[in-house]
């Protein structure tokens, strides 16, 4: 199974449908509902609904997700029998094989019921009509690419004491995210040093990223810098981040994540633990590049 642990929940839908093509006769039996068997749309709808729940049992791949809403229709067409199936969740992945698998279930018990009555009956244009939800929904595009910086900010880092791992997972990250990192800093945790960087960096990218430095000791410096150097404040990030690490850890209360915009530079502070910045990243990615839009940039 592919891991989805990093992905956020969001709203989600999938329609799918299918047909089975029956003759005249057959069609105005189902129609007057006189089939031997009972009524085929409610024997249907029953069916397609408790396959959908039975989706991962059939589909060796599929995730085990909470179905919120299944409904099944069947529509009567000169030739055939349409059946539709839609799903509705708020989860980490999509709905696809739970409305395939639900109206396949529908086509058959269908078909299993319309079989004394006609012997060439035929099962076909089975398609997914419509998904949405999820990371596609919610990213945007732009002219040109997000340009960055990432400031480390740890003096055990930046003496040597301690790798940066968190720098290495936020390039990586970012990489993916077609986000050209055109600056990257290791500074010590000195006050007039991490101000100056912001000062200069601000209005020369679009996004600051810093990483470290950022949690309850005495030491930690970012948050206060960046609180008093934005020009607002953008409590929303923070409790992102926060809301997704405390739902992998309970230690995710202990961050003290803060976010702003100084003139058109959105700066961001991360976590300085790998894990914590890797979350985080999950956490705003790639919703949070929607403010660019909402600027203007």
């Amino acid at each position: 199974m592919i891991d989805i642990h990093h992905k956020n929940t969001t709203l989600r839908y999938a329609r799918a449908s299918g047909k089975i093509f029956l003759d005249e006769q057959t069609l105005e039996r189902v129609k007057q509902k006189t089939v031997p068997k009972g009524d085929v749309a409610s024997v249907a709808r029953s069916a397609g609904i408790l396959t959908a729940k039975r989706t991962p049992d059939w589909m060796v791949f599929s995730h085990t997700l909470p179905l919120d809403w299944v409904d099944i229709s069947m529509e009567i067409l000169p030739d055939a029998l349409k059946f539709t199936a839609e799903a509705r969740t708020v989860w980490k992945t999509g709905l696809e094989m739970e409305v395939m698998v639900a109206v396949n279930g529908a086509l058959l018990n269908a078909y299993d019921m319309l079989k004394p009555l006609q012997e060439d009956i035929t099962l076909g244009d089975i398609r997914l009509e419509e998904k949405n939800g999820g990371k596609s929904d919610h990213r945007d595009h732009f002219d040109r690419p997000i340009t960055a910086a990432l400031l480390t900010v740890s003096t055990a880092k930046k003496d040597g004491n301690r790798p940066n791992h968190s720098a290495e997972i936020i390039r990586e990250f970012l990489e993916d995210k077609s986000i050209t990192l055109s600056e990257e800093e290791l500074l010590a945790e000195q006050k007039e040093d991490i101000e100056a960087t912001l000062d200069r960096l601000s209005g020369s990218v679009d996004l600051i990223l810093l990483t470290g430095s950022s949690g309850a000791q005495k030491s930690d410096l970012v948050p206060d810098i960046v609180r008093q150097k934005v020009d607002k404040l953008l409590p929303g990030i923070g409790e992102a981040m926060r809301q997704y690490g405390f739902q992998r850890t309970p230690f995710a209360m202990l961050s003290n994540q803060v976010a702003g915009l100084k003139g058109d530079s959105l700066i961001i502070s991360l976590p300085g633990s790998s894990s914590g910045a890797e979350e985080s990243l999950h956490a705003l990615f790639p919703g949070v590049l929607h403010l660019f839009k909402m600027i203007g940039r």
